[in-house]
């Protein structure tokens, strides 16, 4: 109260004696979209502007000062947008600090970072947010002065009614809720453990410095690999405890709980009936958490490579596809086919043993499948990620033309990927693609971009990465963030039992919600669970696409 009056006085007297202050007085405008976390020094940074700017500054927060002028480029109308967007590039604003961008007579931007750790913080919340996800113990954390705070829950699960034990009780305890509700459900896991696994094996070393402050759940684990823990031993309950190995489709009530804590939620759970979508994702989570484990745990490493064996063998022994069927249940269906499930447990198997067969079965796959790289995929179609260990492992035996093939194809959609992004006033590298979840296909882009970059490095495919955060922290046609707790304006109200039922105002942190189905349709609403729910298969390559970039 003391600093507010002091500051009434200051300005009072200012304006008494003509002086003027040394900030210029300017009004945060949405005109201006821009990446609202800021950018890294030696990176392209742009804003679009929804109105022409002849001329527009960059000054120093603090002072004012104008540290750059520029002039937005020529404007371009997008159609699904309906809207004429001009460019304003200031890249060569490289010194640390923060900045605003201002067009005079119209307004300023939020106030942005120029940092070579600008998005380490994001990291963190969005990484603990899997932390946020658990089921089966009491979590917590402190975010912007509020403490959130979840009891243990679900501690029955789960029952073995739907896979021939009625009313046996076994242990399905673990794991992360997986969306907006509290089921656990495999073949989204195999999506998000893909991914997440991804980011350790190729960002390991920057990732390990960062301090995630989890509870100790996993001695002697990296922190990141503690979360991961954490999931990986609720996946190895869904194995049939009979050792065929197949494996549960999922693990949830019959149907949705209402919008209340988790611990709140005692509806009985069950074990559903295996499907091969499942199995497969499954074998193929084991097989990367094996070789990811084994510095840090032998034992429990052999545990998870072991248990993908057995259902690997399984699938042999039954290569039908063996869809999974809702019956009572009315939770979540993930219902999907197993080719590319299958695929991608092929080449998880041979990344962490070398086996030959393994091998053979993967690139016996890759032919039929004319050894094809998707642009937009999720849980429904996972053989990317098969192509990605394959195509990134350096053990030897490959054949070379399956090889050459499949590096030609992720470099020509990551080619389209870059184009589609320098052609949308927004950089947003989905043309014309909106439905339940595309800001998660829209971060997992990025998947995409690394892979090439690995293969063919070229500062495009970096660029287009960061013009994917960018995005989704501001500069789109909302002038929001689609991060609770991260950006300008973010969400308020995500489908998330856990932010209605707490009674705290703001969401739990760090979770990236769905989007729209048009361009211009995203509400930030609860009950639009189709356009602003949270899962672990979006969050997944949002912490991909952060963790590319943090830095120690």
């Amino acid at each position: 109260m003391k600093m507010q009056l002091y500051l009434i006085l200051v300005m009072s007297f200012t304006v008494l004696l003509g002086c003027k202050s040394s900030v210029p007085e300017s009004k945060v405008t949405d005109v201006i979209r821009l990446n609202s976390l800021g950018f890294l020094p030696g990176a392209v940074k742009q804003a679009s502007l929804t109105q022409d700017a002849k001329k527009f500054h960059i000054r120093d927060a603090a002072s004012g000062k104008i540290v750059f002028k520029g002039k937005a480029a020529d404007p371009v109308t997008q159609a699904d947008v309906n809207q004429t967007i001009w460019i304003a590039d200031f890249s060569q604003v490289k010194i640390p600090g923060a900045y605003y961008l201002e067009i005079p007579g119209v307004g300023r931007s939020t106030d942005f970072s120029i940092s070579d750790k600008v998005y380490n913080d994001a990291y963190i919340t969005s990484m603990r947010a899997f932390y946020l996800w658990r089921c089966g113990m009491e979590v917590q954390g402190d975010y912007n002065g509020i403490h959130y705070h979840q009891y243990a829950c679900h501690l029955n699960d789960g029952y073995e009614d739907y896979v021939g034990n009625k009313e046996v009780h076994r242990d399905g305890t673990q794991g992360w809720h997986d969306a907006g509700d509290y089921g656990k459900y495999t073949v989204n896991a195999g999506v998000t453990v893909g991914v997440l696994f991804m980011a350790w094996e190729n960002f390991q070393s920057r990732l390990n410095s960062i301090s995630l402050d989890l509870p100790e759940t996993a001695s002697g684990f990296p922190e990141f690999l503690k979360e991961m823990k954490w999931e990986i031993d609720w996946l190895l309950k869904m194995q049939y405890s009979d050792g065929s190995g197949r494996v549960s489709h999922k693990l949830t009530r019959t149907s949705f709980s209402g919008f209340i804590m988790p611990d709140k939620d005692d509806g009985k759970r069950y074990f559903t009936e295996w499907g091969s979508a499942a199995t497969a994702s499954f074998v193929a989570m084991m097989a990367q958490a094996a070789r990811i484990f084994e510095p840090y745990d032998k034992e429990y490493a052999k545990k998870c490579l072991d248990a993908a064996t057995v259902s690997y063998r399984f699938l042999v022994r039954n290569p039908e596809d063996k869809g999974f069927v809702q019956g009572d249940f009315n939770t979540g269906g993930y219902q999907t086919s197993d080719p590319d499930d299958r695929i991608w447990a092929a080449a998880e198997m041979w990344a962490t043993t070398g086996d030959v067969q393994y091998l053979a079965d993967f690139e016996d796959r890759a032919r039929k499948m004319d050894f094809t790289v998707e642009e937009n995929w999720d849980w429904g179609n996972v053989s990317n990620l098969g192509m990605f260990t394959y195509i990134l492992s350096e053990r030897q035996g490959k054949d070379k033309n399956v090889e050459e093939a499949i590096r030609r194809n992720i470099i020509s959609v990551s080619n389209q990927i870059v184009d589609n992004i320098h052609n949308d006033v927004y950089r947003r590298p989905l043309p014309g693609r909106y439905y339940w979840g595309c800001n998660g296909g829209v971060a997992r882009q990025t998947v995409n971009l690394f892979v090439a970059d690995k293969l063919s490095p070229d500062k495009k495919y970096e660029n287009a990465a960061l013009d994917i955060i960018g995005h989704l922290f501001g500069r789109n046609y909302y002038n929001r963030s689609y991060i609770t707790g991260l950006g300008i304006n973010p969400p308020m109200f995500p489908h998330d039992r856990r932010s209605a039922a707490d009674n705290i105002a703001d969401p739990w942190p760090g979770y990236i919600v769905g989007g729209g189905h048009t361009a211009t349709d995203w509400i930030d609403e609860e009950g639009s669970f189709s356009h602003n729910e949270v899962a672990i298969n979006w969050q997944a390559p949002l912490v991909f696409a952060l963790g590319w970039f943090v830095q120690k």
